[in-house]
């Protein structure tokens, strides 16, 4: 239970810090218990907390579209341009938006952080955000132990 609420945790923290890599930590958590079991509850544990870290890249982006800053970036016409592209692009088409964020969140391209603020962005349902992430960073992350394991046997 220790493990778990330690992966857990550090998977917060990695989603919101990207000097703290959560693959450097899955290959010592792994190898302390390599275990089928093991490896798919962590691997769970590591991508419901990286979905915690990144809803709140979400929210900050989805707060902060409404900043001085942010508006004075959004009068340029090449900024606003792009931003209503990528808002008829996914505003409407959650499958479309999911599908974005799921290619991020299990293969890493684009990032993830970055995805996350340009969901909040494009205010992206949650409904939408919170199941994609969680599913994709859990197989990610499943199989970053599963391979730890097959290493150990």
């Amino acid at each position: 239970m220790i493990l778990w609420l330690t992966t857990f945790a550090f998977s917060i923290a990695s989603a919101l810090l990207p000097f703290l890599p959560i693959e450097v930590y899955i290959l010592g958590a792994a190898a302390s218990d390599p275990t089928l079991g093991t490896s798919i509850s962590l691997g769970i544990a590591a991508g419901l907390g990286a979905t915690v870290g990144k809803v709140i890249w979400y929210q900050a982006a989805l707060h902060g579209i409404e900043s001085r800053w942010a508006q004075k970036k959004l009068s340029k016409p090449k900024v606003q341009a792009a931003y209503e592209k990528w808002t008829g692009r996914m505003q409407g088409r959650p499958w479309y938006a999911a599908t974005i964020i799921f290619v991020a969140a299990s293969a890493g391209i684009p990032p993830l952080l970055a995805m996350a603020a340009v969901a909040g962005i494009l205010k992206m349902p949650l409904w939408v955000f919170i199941p994609t992430v969680v599913v994709g960073r859990s197989i990610r992350f499943t199989l970053l132990f599963l391979g730890v394991d097959f290493a150990f046997h």
